[in-house]
């Protein structure tokens, strides 16, 4: 093995992998060195090769700073982090007590905590943090016993109430959860809410967030701080270069408007938020101002001196520019209230879980948490997916995410923060690209998605601290396990309680699609995602429409070939209903959707799976999916509003029929 790949292996890249169709693959040189470039590693020669794996050899003696293990196991700590004989453990709630630590092959044992939660083991000077973690994640049977719930996914955007705007917010929100309650439902999975750019308009794409810590704020619901919605309401596609310009005049109608009690309570959470909220609203305030002034859309486009969250530039801005920093403090505030707001709606309503948060994998490297917490992140690397059926060319995604390193020098802390920042307003979390807890595609800034390369997770601690977070929050997860899937990734998913998804376009074997007492119960059942077609664009080739429309189809490809195959997945998806005793109707034409819509989702409400989501837009029977995966403008992503507020929605015949059918399969 040369030294080059032998710094790779211990940096965690993973040098040979295979891709979806299960081919043998192997990542080139070239792209080794620039992964491990980005990743602080030089490798460009031998002597550098050396260097590199010093400093690798100096992280893995720090890695005694952090220990997860399960409740009721044996602990085992690394050798030289502490020694045989007694240490004192620490409890959360400052509790302390003696244990023996005796020596094993390669370290220490402790022995077994029954009790969940966060300790210090401590020893003299030093002290390595335990996270231990009950067997299995929160789950439906905590949250309801033996039922199958069913919800629906929205894009808060594209819901309307009978108030006017622009687009939904938390207080759209709170009307059509409370409108899905009433109509059996026990759950509503919302798109991500995390912070954006709210100064830049063009910015508005849940995936590629400033933050996961904090909340778009243009999601704030402004009645909450007294004045009414006063904006033009949009149509069929939400305008957002000014729809954002003028929520923000609302906001700030509002931050001027508020009274003492407003002031008070923002204090108040001001203070609780600490340095970490400050900094934020800080960021804001500064992208605002650098944005307006020069167009620099991130951090790194600021003079030098603003580059240092800490240092006297950003102070002195913040104490010129106090009003600005109080204004962004407000807004997350009112965020904050308005989210909880919705999913005390969703509650009260009888929902069991409520609002399923969504947490994006990564975060823009220009944004609030790159600025103030780079050490976190894995800069000058974007996140992404290697060559496979959806994106056969590969996806960088433009944002970035988590260092393997970095996790472990801090104890995990900015992943349990993030953790509980999405957990704060949900009774459930999908986890976006849960894959990403295994292993990440990085893929070096300006390089070819194809020149990237698996950078090994730390998955055991992450799916123990998944697990922590969940109970304390009483809140199911909900894995994205859809692409490439890691072998063995599946069986940790099921052994932790974390329901997956089993999407209805991806369950086929080599008979058709596979029947509904098929699927696994531990898993949310769906007809689709945000990031497919919706059942109905799906039976009539509206996908199909857009890829060659906008020239997405593989070298090769036929129009004519792929309809045909189109025609006989419907066939083959229809025999799927009729053997199931879905439906004894005829195939329905390509023209006319409104049985496969039908069908679809009876389909998914009789699978055994413990809780299914179907989306708004198949529920309704609409036509276009929200998003179109490798687009940007060609698309219009994130922009299409439902048609009707959602109590008219639900009140259309078609749709309380489906309803109505959902309920009865669900609790039968």
């Amino acid at each position: 093995m040369t030294p080059l790949h032998s710094l790779a292996i211990e940096a965690g890249l993973q040098i040979d992998w295979e891709d979806a169709a299960g081919g043998p693959q192997h990542v080139a040189d070239p792209a080794l060195v620039a992964v491990l470039a980005a990743l602080g590693l030089p490798a460009d020669n031998a002597g550098v090769i050396e260097e590199s794996r010093r400093l690798l050899a100096e992280d893995r003696a720090a890695g005694c700073s952090f220990v997860s293990a399960d409740v009721a196991a044996a602990i085992l700590l690394p050798a030289g982090c502490l020694d045989a004989g007694n240490a004192e453990l620490v409890a959360e709630d400052g509790s302390r007590r003696s244990v023996t630590l005796t020596p094993v092959d390669g370290g220490l044992r402790m022995p077994p905590e029954a009790t969940p939660g966060y300790y210090q083991l401590a020893q003299g000077a030093r002290a390595i943090r335990l996270a231990i973690a009950p067997r299995r994640c929160f789950g439906i049977a905590d949250a309801a016993g033996a039922a199958r719930l069913w919800g629906t996914a929205v894009q808060i955007p594209g819901l309307r109430d009978a108030t006017p705007r622009a687009f939904g917010d938390f207080g759209t929100l709170a009307d059509g959860a409370r409108r899905f309650a009433a109509a059996g439902a026990d759950a509503v999975a919302i798109s991500p809410v995390h912070a954006l750019f709210p100064a830049d308009a063009s910015r508005y794409s849940p995936y590629a967030p400033s933050s996961r810590l904090f909340l778009n704020i243009l999601y704030g619901d402004p009645a909450l701080a007294g004045p009414q919605v006063d904006e033009a309401p949009s149509g069929e596609l939400i305008d957002w270069s000014t729809a954002i310009p003028a929520r923000l005049r609302v906001l700030r109608a509002a931050f001027e408007g508020r009274d003492a009690s407003v002031r008070e309570a923002v204090a108040d959470y001001a203070r609780a938020g600490g340095d970490e909220l400050l900094r934020h609203a800080r960021f804001d305030a500064l992208h605002a101002h650098f944005f307006q002034a020069t167009g620099a859309t991130g951090w790194q486009g600021w003079p030098a001196e603003f580059h240092d969250p800490a240092g006297p530039a950003v102070a002195r801005f913040a104490a010129d520019h106090a009003e600005e920093v109080d204004f962004y403090l407000f807004c997350q505030w009112l965020a904050k209230r308005s989210l909880d707001a919705a999913q005390r709606s969703a509650t009260d309503g009888g929902m069991a879980l409520g609002l399923i948060a969504d947490l994006a994998v990564g975060m823009d490297g220009g944004g609030s948490h790159a600025w103030s917490r780079r050490d976190d992140l894995l800069t000058g690397l974007s996140l992404g997916a290697p060559p496979d059926l959806l994106g056969p060319e590969g996806q960088s995604w433009g944002i970035t995410g988590f260092s393997p390193r970095a996790l472990q020098r801090t104890g995990f802390e900015p992943y349990i923060a993030t953790l509980r920042a999405a957990l704060d307003h949900a009774g459930g979390i999908r986890i976006d690209h849960a894959l990403g807890l295994r292993r990440l595609w990085v893929v070096p800034e300006g390089a070819s998605a194809r020149d990237g390369a698996y950078l090994t997770m730390p998955l055991d601690d992450m799916l123990r601290i998944l697990a922590i977070e969940s109970h304390r929050a009483r809140a199911v997860v909900i894995g994205e396990d859809l692409g490439t899937v890691p072998e063995g990734f599946r069986p940790k998913m099921d052994e932790r309680g974390m329901l997956g998804m089993r999407v209805l376009p991806f369950e086929r074997d080599q008979d058709g699609f596979i029947p509904p007492d098929r699927w696994s119960p531990e898993a949310a059942a769906m007809t689709g995602t945000h990031d497919l077609a919706t059942v109905a664009g799906w039976w009539t080739g509206r996908d199909i429409d857009w890829n060659w429309d906008l020239g997405r189809t593989r070298a090769g490809s036929v129009e004519a070939e792929e309809r045909a195959t189109r025609a006989e997945e419907r066939t083959l998806l229809w025999k799927a209903f009729t053997d199931a005793e879905i439906t004894d109707a005829p195939e329905p034409s390509a023209n006319d959707p409104t049985a496969a819509v039908d069908a679809a989702l009876a389909f998914i409400a009789g699978t055994p799976c413990e809780l299914a989501i179907l989306p708004i837009e198949d529920l309704i029977g609409a036509v276009e999916q929200p998003n179109l995966p490798g687009t940007i403008d060609e698309h219009p992503n994130w922009r299409r509003r439902m048609p009707a507020p959602t109590s008219e929605l639900l009140d259309r015949p078609e749709v309380a029929r489906r309803v109505a059918r959902i309920n009865s399969m669900r609790n039968g």
